[in-house]
């Protein structure tokens, strides 16, 4: 999948988003119309500002089977109907109540607990709830130690049993190169930093907390991603929930992903600024907004925006889907807006030198206006980053509330990123670079299980996070382990035959389109 550098052999009058006019390019390359092509299987594709794409970029998703669905719905609403009863038996005290309730004085205020998201979590989380918070006691590795526990009230609560669940396989820790251990260059390194600074900073940077560490981190992290600047922050989320706002705000307008992360979602409403919502990965959904927020202006003045921001992950984590990143930066330069990257999941696990999509693409970092990361996975640490022109970080610097109000990272946590930012780069001498939960417990496993409201109703999902630490053989195991559980629960849904990637015949269907 990896793209390679190379020229453009496509001649084919383009479209503004990069689809031939003839209709044989679609979503970045094109499929040939000769028989002897087809039966080559030669695909062509189309070089910068259209298609961009130098090798076959083909993500095909299926959607929930309809039986599948109208029974998930139907559950839901069983489970509704019987919760509402239950509320009814808790006013009445039938049924003992163990969650948080108005105090009796302020019965006649507004309900500060009684809304629907808690109505979800009193009568249809905690059914589950024992798939989620499983408490480790080891490092995130290859397989962890997980501490046992019981529940006797229906999962209100937990009681720890004493026993430690041994050797359980990590499928799902963000430990993607396998760095979060407690042995190795990164934990030495960080243990002699620990000695020398301390645990923590106890300043912002602004005060007395800007530490030569700090500064050692920001050109370590400039030069891996290929920008002029960088600046780190001590927390992921914040990283973007809180420079967000520093970039836009009232009359500028907001592009986002569909299937943005919350981090994402929580910025662009804390801006002020108008947002507007494109289909998950669809370049005609994100041209028509762009085409129609440059004819049509601010509503009701008609004035220009005053910045045009757009929203993209570098990897989708709930889907495993790769931005198309070639045609979301072809468009910004054709309507003149401004790209937001966040490469939480893919710096450091992607592209031949570990640098992100951007190197996956065998883009310019320069194309990029904004390059969020964060250093919770591939770094196995903390915090997140921000690069790009100077100007920019030096605007941030003073404008970020992150910036201006928060802690100061950790002097150990900066040597645990310096360090394996080193690895990877090859600087340090080295080449390193529900039931369905229940069930995988039982066979030693630990996955994440994800559901409403984090995913729609109908897409509920395991989510597998592989890491360098894996050996094959526990991956083997996994995917055994994985298949009999899903014959158990009757989970294979998939009606689709299984064909290698490349060989894999282009699904029209599998973006919809907009004709203007």
């Amino acid at each position: 999948m990896r793209p390679e550098p190379g020229g453009c052999c496509c001649r084919r009058p383009l479209r503004a988003n990069g689809c031939v006019k003839n209709g044989e390019l679609r979503n970045g390359y094109v499929r040939s119309s000769t028989a002897t092509a087809a039966a080559a299987g030669q695909i062509h594709h189309v070089t910068e500002n259209g298609g961009l794409y130098k090798r076959p970029f083909n993500e095909v998703f299926e959607e929930t089977p309809m039986l599948v669905a109208v029974l998930t719905y139907v559950g839901y609403g069983v489970l509704t109907l019987f919760g509402y009863l239950r509320d009814f038996l808790r006013h009445w005290r039938i049924e003992k109540c163990h969650h948080a309730t108005e105090r009796e004085e302020q019965k006649d205020f507004v309900s500060l607990y009684q809304d629907f998201e808690n109505f979800y979590t009193r009568n249809l989380y905690m059914r589950i709830r024992d798939n989620w918070n499983r408490p480790i006691c080891s490092v995130p590795g290859a397989r962890v130690d997980i501490m046992e526990r019981k529940s006797h009230d229906y999962n209100w609560s937990f009681k720890y049993t004493g026993n430690i669940i041994k050797g359980v396989i990590n499928m799902g820790s963000y430990n993607y190169l396998g760095f979060a251990r407690n042995t190795g260059s990164c934990q030495e390194a960080a243990a002699e930093v620990l000695k020398e600074y301390g645990a923590g900073v106890c300043s912002t940077r602004q005060e007395i907390g800007n530490l030569d560490k700090h500064e050692e981190l920001e050109k370590l992290v400039a030069r891996f991603l290929g920008v002029e600047a960088a600046m780190t922050y001590g927390m992921g989320f914040a990283t973007n929930s809180m420079n967000i706002p520093a970039l836009v705000g009232k009359g500028c307008l907001i592009l986002s992903d569909e299937l943005n992360h919350a981090s994402l979602v929580l910025g662009a409403r804390l801006s002020g600024a108008t947002i507007r919502i494109f289909k998950h990965n669809n370049m005609q959904s994100l041209e028509k907004l762009l085409k129609d927020a440059i004819v049509y202006g601010q509503p009701r003045t008609r004035r220009p925006w005053k910045k045009i921001l757009i929203l993209v992950e570098g990897i989708y984590s709930m889907e495993g889907s790769i931005v198309r990143l070639p045609e979301v930066i072809a468009l910004k330069k054709k309507y003149k807006a401004y790209l937001y990257l966040d490469e939480a999941h893919s710096i450091g696990a992607l592209g031949p030198s570990g640098r992100g999509v951007v190197d996956y693409f065998g883009l310019d970092p320069e194309d990029v206006d904004v390059m969020m990361g964060t250093f919770t996975k591939s770094f196995g640490a903390a915090g997140g980053y921000i690069g790009g022109k100077k100007e920019l970080i030096d605007y941030l610097r003073t404008h970020s509330h992150s910036a201006v109000y928060a802690t100061s990272m950790s002097p150990p946590v900066m040597e645990q990123i310096i360090t394996s930012m080193k690895c990877i780069m090859g600087q340090d001498g080295t080449s390193l670079g529900s039931a369905f939960g229940r069930e995988m417990l039982k066979r030693n496993i630990g996955v994440v299980v994800v559901g409403f409201p984090a995913t729609p109703i109908i897409e509920s999902r395991a989510r597998f996070c592989l890491s360098a630490a894996h050996t094959k053989e526990i991956l083997d195991t996994a995917l055994k382990e994985i298949d009999e559980v899903g014959d158990l629960l009757q989970l294979k849904y998939s009606r689709r035959r299984l064909v290698p990637l490349l060989d894999r015949p282009f699904d029209e269907t599998t973006y919809e389109e907009t004709e203007d």
